[in-house]
C-alpha cells in the first residue's frame, strides 16, 4: 500500500502562486510516475503534470510555462509550482502514484481557488 499525504493548496488571488506538495510513504519502491491530477466542479478529473522516477516530465498544454513539477527522492515528495493562476485553475489538485503494475494509488486532495 502506498500513502499520500498532501498539502498546500488554498485561495490564491490571479495572477498569484501556490506550491502543491506531495509526500508519499509505505510500500514506495515500486514507483513509475507520480504527478497531479485536477477536478473541477462538473468536469472529469484530468492530468496536471507527471514525473518519472528518472526525472522526466510533461505537462497538459494549459499548464505549460506555468506549472513545473519537481521531486525530492530523498523525501518521497513531488511539489507542484503553480504560477500565473486563472480562475479557471480552479479544482480540487489530487496527487497521483502510478506503479509499475499499473496500479494507482491516489490522494485525498486539496482545494485550490483562484478568485479575487
Amino acid at each position: 500500500q502506498v500513502q499520500l499525504m498532501e498539502s498546500g493548496g488554498g485561495l490564491v488571488q490571479p495572477g498569484g502562486s501556490l506550491r502543491l506538495s506531495c509526500k508519499a510513504s509505505g510500500s514506495i519502491w515500486n514507483m513509475l510516475t507520480m504527478g497531479w491530477y485536477r477536478q473541477a466542479p462538473g468536469k472529469q478529473r484530468e492530468l496536471v503534470a507527471g514525473i518519472t522516477t528518472g526525472g522526466t516530465a510533461n505537462y497538459a498544454d494549459s499548464m505549460k510555462g506555468r506549472f513545473t513539477i519537481s521531486r525530492d527522492n530523498t523525501k518521497n515528495t513531488v511539489y507542484l509550482q503553480m504560477n500565473s493562476l486563472k480562475p479557471e485553475d480552479t479544482a480540487v489538485y489530487y496527487c497521483n502514484y502510478h506503479t509499475i503494475y499499473r496500479r494507482d494509488y491516489w490522494g485525498q486532495g486539496t482545494q485550490v481557488t483562484v478568485s479575487s
